[in-house]
Parts: C-alpha cells; structure tokens; sequence
C-alpha cells in the first residue's frame, strides 16, 4: 500500500475513533438503559447514545476531551516494521487531529516549561504528539494498526500498582473492585468500561491495559470479567453519580505472564461513558 494511502486511512480511522462508537458499544448501551431503575440515571444515558449518534453523522469528537492517541500495531509474519510506515502512520495521525479537530493540548517548551506548564499552549491540534507505539507480534498475515484516544479523566483516576496476592484470585478481585468502585464514584463521567492489565511490570500492566482495550468486546465477556462488572455495580453509583444499577457496563481484562512472586502488579483505568475510543486499520492490501 502506498505510503499516501496509509496516511488517509491512519487519518480517518482517528476521526472514527473520536466520533463512533462502535456495534457492540451501542448494544451495551441499550441493554443498560433497558436495565436501569433509577429514571434519572436512564435519562442521561440516552442523552449519551443521542450524542453518538450526532457525533456520528457529522463526524464531529464524542467529548470536548479528544484524547492522546495511543496506538497498536498488529504485525505478521510475512510483514515488516520500516521507518517510511512510522512516518506515514504519523504523519496520519497529524493530519486526523487537524481534521476532527483534536483539543489542543500540547504543552510547548522543556521539560521544566512543560512540567509546570510555563511554555504556553501550542494551538496546533497535531502537536498532540502519539504515546509510544506498542507493537503485537500475530500469527495472522495483517499489518492492522488499532488507534486509540485515552482522555485525561480516566489516566487521573486510574491505578498501576502492586497487589498482594496471597495466592488467591478472590483476593486481586477484591482489590482490583475497591479500586474500580472508587474510580467510578470519582470521575464523574459513568457509566464506565473497566480497562485491566495485569503484569509482571508496571510496563508490562499499563501495555496490558492499552490491548484490554484494543480487543475487549462488549458481546463477550470472561467469568473472571463478569465478576468485577457485577461486583462494582453493587455500589450503585449511577450515570454521573445519580444512583442507580448501571456504573459500569463491562470489564475488558487481559491477563499477561505473571512470575513467581508475592504480588502482581495491576493497571485499571475506569474508561469514561465514550471510551473505549478505538478504530482499527489495515495497512497492508490483501
């Protein structure tokens, strides 16, 4: 695939990702508010599917939030990683923020001007620069790139850190669904999705976390999944905190090596009422 073409796509797909949500996220979203009680709470959600639906025909972002696009790339065997592809995946990206527009958040300056926020606001919605680019080793003959915008409520309230385990699931559960309780009742925007990543780093959990993401589906969900879903929605925190059945509408968890050790080191972000935002690409012709 030409370079040029690859740059169109990577571009549509980050306008897609900001503005849709996808089959199985709509179908979540009516069964929760088929299944909520509290009238208040139900309200709001069907204020959320209306903005989809707007956000959908004009291609315009789900939440004044766009995000910091955080992307996966899918290589197979008979495919190969150049620096003329990162470019033109780039410079997509780029192109995708000018588009949507993305919010303008990129800090200018050095690291002491960017940390306290003293080199001023660069007003170019691109110079929102990508995360570091996690690439997945498949069997599959694709090159299929997974574009993923994370909004700054979720990371704040979010928590990579370690559990003691005590050789017991019910344990890591217990904690992982204090965490995802707390979460919920503090970021405002729920019902949410619960991103998991377990690891043996804290890496290794965040980038587990990105893949929960990236192939979670509301269609399917673990026991292990349908355990922490269950348990958080017992606190009955609600759409935007209003009470009710629905805080959280699935759990995507990914499991990933663990080693011999006394804990496990655990990475959850309580993604708000339009996150998961991702779309997926190839960008090789089959």
């Amino acid at each position: 695939m030409e370079y040029r073409q690859i740059r169109k796509r990577v571009a549509e797909a980050l306008v897609r990702a900001s503005s849709t949500f996808r089959p199985d996220q709509i179908e979540a979203w009516e069964e929760a508010i088929s299944s909520e009680v509290n009238p208040h709470a139900a309200w709001v959600m069907k204020l959320i599917v209306e903005n989809s639906q707007v956000a959908a025909v004009n291609s315009t972002p789900l939440c004044d939030d766009t995000g910091i696009p955080h992307l996966l790339l899918e290589l197979g065997p008979q495919h190969a990683i150049t620096s003329e592809l990162l470019s033109a995946v780039e410079e997509g990206i780029a192109q995708g923020l000018r588009l949507l527009p993305g919010r303008p958040m990129a800090i200018c300056g050095e690291d002491v001007d960017r940390l306290d926020q003293s080199g001023g606001l660069d007003v170019d919605p691109s110079a929102v620069l990508s995360a570091p680019l996690l690439v997945k080793r498949v069997k599959e003959d694709v090159l299929r790139l997974h574009v993923l915008l994370e909004g700054g409520g979720p990371a704040i309230r979010g928590r990579c850190y370690r559990i003691f385990h005590q050789h017991k699931w019910e344990v890591l559960r217990g904690q992982i669904v204090e965490w995802g309780i707390e979460a919920v009742s503090l970021i405002g925007c729920s019902p949410c999705t619960l991103a998991i990543g377990i690891g043996r780093s804290h890496y290794e959990a965040a980038a587990l976390m990105v893949e929960a993401q990236v192939f979670g589906s509301y269609y399917k969900q673990s026991s292990l999944e349908d355990e922490i879903t269950q348990m958080v929605n017992q606190a009955g925190i609600g759409a935007l905190g209003l009470g009710g059945e629905m805080s959280v509408l699935a759990t995507y968890m990914k499991v990933g090596p663990q080693r011999a050790s006394g804990v496990r080191i655990v990475c959850l972000r309580p993604c708000c009422c339009v996150e998961p935002r991702v779309a997926s690409i190839e960008l090789a012709d089959t």
